[in-house]
């Protein structure tokens, strides 16, 4: 008969032990236990053809690629972008696709409202784009806007989780109070229309609105401010100008998700630019 010497059998306890603990920790690690949790940034990347001197896009661009791997964000919203700028970034975030339309013809010219998402981790379903205007079919201006503004809406879906969620990505005037006001008061309309089943929802944009506003303080009776309902956040302005004024004009909004983890203002240096745009990028991280 065979008998294992007392070392022997305590190297074996010992080795069956860190076996089954090892095994315990790979199946928690791959069970989706925790809950499924969104990543949404909202970037005014600012247009290409402004004369903007040192801070032009020929000088900056690097950053913008720079900041979307640095921050790896599952969806986001892209504001003022146009087709050369988009291309540049999904030539360099090779995870990443994109919709959207010019906003002066509907498919190349002008300023694009763009979502983005990681074909990673999030699956597009559907997606158009409405003209703010009278006329949200066609390209228009509406009220006493500027220019032609646009909304771009989508409907998501998590790979892992399988959960869905529908996203609108906006930019409301720089100068039409009316514009604004029923430019925003249309989204909320669409989002009504388009999202019957009621699906967590996010709205990012350039609102140029400031946050003490009554149409904001009015919309975040209607949709979550991420800003002022996460459970992590700062106060840090989103337009700065190149760094001459600094104001809370860019939003995060969500409806239907069960928290807001954190919410941040994304002011960090990028590819070793002074400024990624005249506005910094914002991010939310929002819990199914």
């Amino acid at each position: 008969m065979f008998y294992l010497s007392s070392n022997s059998l305590m190297k074996k306890i010992i080795f069956t032990a860190v076996a089954v603990l090892l095994g315990a920790v790979a199946a928690v690690s791959c069970c989706n236990c925790g809950p499924a949790t969104l990543k949404v940034v909202s970037y005014n990347i600012r247009m290409m053809k402004g004369p903007d001197g040192d801070n032009a896009w020929e000088f900056r661009k690097e950053a913008s690629p720079a900041m979307i791997k640095a921050v790896a964000p599952d969806i986001f919203g892209l504001q003022e972008t146009f087709k050369e700028q988009e291309e540049y970034l999904l030539e360099n975030c090779k995870d990443y696709k994109c919709v959207g339309v010019g906003r002066d013809d509907g498919v190349d010219k002008g300023e694009r409202m763009s979502i983005f998402w990681n074909t990673k981790t999030v699956e597009m379903k559907e997606w158009g784009t409405l003209w703010l205007s009278e006329t949200p079919d066609v390209p228009s201006k509406g009220w006493d806007a500027a220019c032609r503004r646009t909304a771009t809406w989508g409907f998501f879906k998590m790979k892992k989780s399988g959960k869905e969620f529908f996203f609108v990505n906006t930019h409301l005037d720089h100068k039409g109070i009316v514009a604004r006001r029923e430019g925003l008061a249309m989204v909320r309309e669409e989002i009504a229309r388009r999202n019957p089943d009621s699906l967590p929802m996010v709205l990012t944009g350039d609102f140029n609105i400031k946050q003490t506003d009554s149409l904001i303080v009015d919309f975040s009776q209607v949709m979550k401010n991420a800003r002022t309902n996460a459970e992590v956040t700062d106060t840090l302005g989103t337009f700065h100008g190149w760094g001459k004024t600094s104001s809370i004009i860019d939003y995060i909004f969500y409806d239907g998700f069960s928290a807001c983890r954190s919410y941040k203002t994304l002011t960090d240096t990028y590819a070793g630019k002074p400024y990624i745009s005249d506005h910094y990028p914002i991010e939310a991280v929002l819990e199914f």
